[in-house]
């Protein structure tokens, strides 16, 4: 049989891509569509060999497409119309225009695909987007599968990303309904575990809130820390060693924002969705590390809003609380070790486009779904 012919939409660093080789389906993507220069060059840099358009969608012509005789698209449009922390400006936001640009082509190609995989946020799932991608695929003769899933629901070897901000995947098949190959462990119908894969069972009495964290939300990461069906953060981190002070968190933001922090151990299960601000803005981008794995968090955080402010500093600075790597961010997303990104790319630059991409080992699933 002749390997699938896969167009990639919205490509970025790659993610959908190496997520097909991830599934170890027989393809061949024979274009690779997006605008951004940057994430353009990491894909170049990881997928030479690929054809790249460095081009918007619209621009590009029914005949083009045409020509393309793809047989599957992978896509994972612009999430910032539908995000929880955006204006969810849904079909009116300019980063919208893309995608309806792809349902009013798609029912006049003259090859319809087989399959079609698409990838955004909570949020996508209530939006009108949502509701015209639906009406196309009935225009086009489609049956769809719809997923809202987190790495740790469907992979219990992956603990990126939690509620604050679970994948919304679909998944299209127009030969036939993609089958359900999941089991019970993994569709989540357990009785005792909540909508994000923790349990229900209480916190320990006791337990000290040491930040502005509700009772809902430590019991939700007490069980998430406990749950031995996931790896711990220490399997996906790089070596401690001289370069790693460059990720230490500034003082000025250890003062500012230490109420704000979601911080973790090299023990703990879980951490929150990395997202491209992170680094640079502190509140919801993402979970920062506690190296200094001996020293108790309740010890530093009670009383700490009565202390000076040189006193608080030092009880803060005991934690040696740093960001996590883009290495380690990208193996928290499933790429491998060779997914690498050019020289000339800054850190900061690395955690925008890891920020904008997806969990490769999820989408694999999903394919291998699809296909199967």
């Amino acid at each position: 049989m002749a390997p699938l012919r896969v167009l990639e939409l919205y490509s970025g660093i790659g993610g959908m891509h190496q997520a097909l080789k991830e599934s170890c389906t027989s393809a061949e993507v024979v274009a690779a569509v997006d605008v951004n220069t940057l994430a353009n060059e990491v894909y170049k840099h990881n997928f030479p060999s690929t054809p790249l358009w460095a081009k918007t969608i619209e621009g590009i012509t029914l005949k083009e497409f045409d020509r393309l005789s793809f047989d599957m698209i992978l896509m994972s449009p612009p999430c910032q119309p539908f995000t929880r922390l955006g204006l969810q400006g849904d079909v009116s936001d300019p980063r919208t225009k893309s995608f309806l640009y792809i349902l009013d082509i798609l029912p006049r190609l003259q090859k319809l695909p087989k399959y079609l995989l698409l990838e955004n946020v909570k949020g996508f799932e209530s939006s009108s987007a949502r509701s015209e991608l639906l009406r196309t695929l009935a225009t086009c003769g489609f049956k769809y599968q719809e997923f809202l899933l987190s790495p740790t629901c469907i992979l219990t070897r992956f603990p990126d990303q939690d509620l604050e901000d679970l994948f919304k995947d679909k998944v299209i098949d127009k030969v036939g309904e993609a089958s359900s190959s999941l089991s019970s462990e993994e569709k989540n119908l357990d009785p005792d575990i909540g909508p994000d894969c923790s349990s229900k069972k209480s916190l320990p009495k006791g337990a000290f809130l040491f930040k502005l964290e509700t009772v809902k939300e430590m019991e939700r990461k007490h069980d998430q820390d406990n749950d031995s069906s996931i790896q711990m953060l220490k399997d996906f981190l790089e070596e401690e060693d001289e370069e790693m002070s460059q990720y230490f968190l500034p003082l000025k933001s250890l003062l500012r924002y230490a109420f704000l922090l979601d911080i973790v151990k090299p023990t703990c299960r879980r951490s929150t969705c990395f997202t491209k601000g992170y680094g640079h803005y502190v509140e919801g981008t993402g979970s920062v590390l506690q190296t200094a794995v001996d020293v108790q968090l309740e010890s530093v955080f009670k009383h700490i809003e009565d202390l000076p402010e040189e006193e608080k500093l030092m009880k803060l600075s005991t934690l040696k609380l740093r960001y996590f790597t883009p290495r380690e961010i990208a193996n928290l997303h499933g790429f491998p070790l060779e997914f690498g990104f050019p020289d000339k790319v800054t850190i900061k630059q690395c955690y925008r486009l890891l920020g904008n991409s997806l969990n490769v080992p999820v989408v694999a699933k999903l394919i291998s779904i699809l296909l199967g």
